[in-house]
């Protein structure tokens, strides 16, 4: 398997991703650079990590939306490559037109930073497939503009999709005050995925934090590919 991880200006868990893709997981992982429109046909999947893009100017991800790879990710994306946005990735993919709804600041208007608990609403997405329905996980969040929106017609069509992947437990577990207890989204071709939690964060056990949780997220892809591979083949 062969996966990308694209920085931006402002990027902060790129090398989070890297680390996560190419060690733990031992894939062939590339670093993507912002600046220039690539061939991504090449890759099995793409990560959009989370950080602060160009400084969250104006929304998060609204700049980043603009810069040339990302011609490239709605290109691959449209012809069927998997795609994760995390955190900012996730604000990314929103702005690009590739999820739908948008994101607002956190109704308590703080950043926050802790622990919350997800369950996984869709088991059989490629990114979810290792989880099992109603499963509770355990992953870090870390923004200040994670509530997500999305009218009432819209969500809707989310939930009669199954686009929905994860909500975060309870309105006490919500972060952010987002819409339904959303914490993360799919497009209806299911491979592109959104969710504000950090995976890469909670993929494994030395880092002290009592939980691989995480980890679930990544083994999913790469048993998603291998067997698509394997059908290929």
């Amino acid at each position: 398997m062969n996966l990308a991880v694209v920085t931006f200006p402002g990027s902060n868990c790129d090398q989070d991703c890297y680390h996560v893709a190419q060690e733990v997981l031992g894939e062939p992982t590339d670093m993507l650079w912002h600046n220039k429109k690539q061939d991504l046909s090449i890759y099995d999947c793409v990560i959009l990590p989370g950080g602060f893009s160009y400084g969250d100017y104006l929304r998060t991800g609204a700049i980043a939306r603009f810069s040339p790879i990302m011609e490239s990710v709605i290109e691959y994306a449209e012809n069927g490559g998997l795609v994760i946005g995390i955190c900012n990735g996730f604000q990314i993919l929103l702005e690009a037109g590739l999820l739908p709804g948008a994101m607002k600041i956190n109704n308590s208007l703080k950043f926050a930073c802790k622990y919350a608990q997800l369950e996984v609403v869709n088991a059989e997405t490629p990114f979810t497939n290792q989880c099992t329905e109603g499963e509770v996980l355990e992953v870090p969040v870390a923004h200040g503009e994670g509530n997500y929106h999305i009218d009432e017609e819209g969500l809707e069509e989310l939930i009669d999709n199954d686009q929905v992947v994860v909500r975060y437990l309870s309105e006490e577990e919500n972060p952010n005050g987002s819409i339904d207890n959303i914490a993360g989204i799919c497009n209806k071709e299911k491979n592109v995925f959104g969710l504000m939690p950090h995976p890469e964060r909670c993929s494994e056990t030395i880092l002290g934090n009592g939980t691989d949780d995480g980890y679930k997220i990544f083994a999913s892809i790469l048993e998603y590919v291998s067997k698509r591979g394997e059908q290929c083949g």
